[in-house]
């Protein structure tokens, strides 16, 4: 008997264009606040940083902040911030941040969460591109 998961605690900062959501993970320092931030200047909104409860309804999963720390960014250097906020987003991509980029990765890559596969990309946060890799990323590879 397998157990399903109808939601999970990430430890990934999430936010949202157009009513779909990316959910950026990576181990801690790895620049997630600093991704988010720098895609929220370019028209994404904030759904929550750092944790992320995700939610599996029928076959999409939502994305929420923890009540503790929705609308609130951390901006090292600035400390915590406060931001508007989009709350129960369909997650449409998971962005692993990592500094080994394969120049020509998989394009099927997969992470699964409660039991359902999303699209997953790598990028390095340190790269002045990576903005746009996540916006591109979730043009070509997100969820509907």
């Amino acid at each position: 008997m397998s157990l399903r998961l109808s939601s999970e605690t990430l430890h990934a900062s999430t936010v949202a264009l157009g009513g779909r959501g990316v959910l950026i993970t990576g181990i801690s320092g790895s620049g997630k606040s600093d991704l988010a931030l720098q895609l929220i200047d370019r028209g994404f909104t904030l759904v929550s940083d750092d944790q992320t409860i995700v939610q599996k309804r029928e076959a999409r999963l939502y994305a929420s902040a923890p009540p503790s720390i929705s609308g609130k960014l951390e901006i090292r250097g600035l400390g915590i911030v406060p931001m508007p906020v989009v709350e129960d987003v369909p997650v449409a991509l998971v962005v692993e941040l990592t500094s080994s980029v394969q120049r020509f990765p998989d394009e099927s890559r997969e992470r699964t969460i409660c039991g359902l596969r999303v699209p997953l990309i790598s990028v390095d946060a340190q790269t002045a591109s990576a903005p746009s890799k996540v916006s591109l990323a979730l043009d070509r590879f997100g969820l509907q």
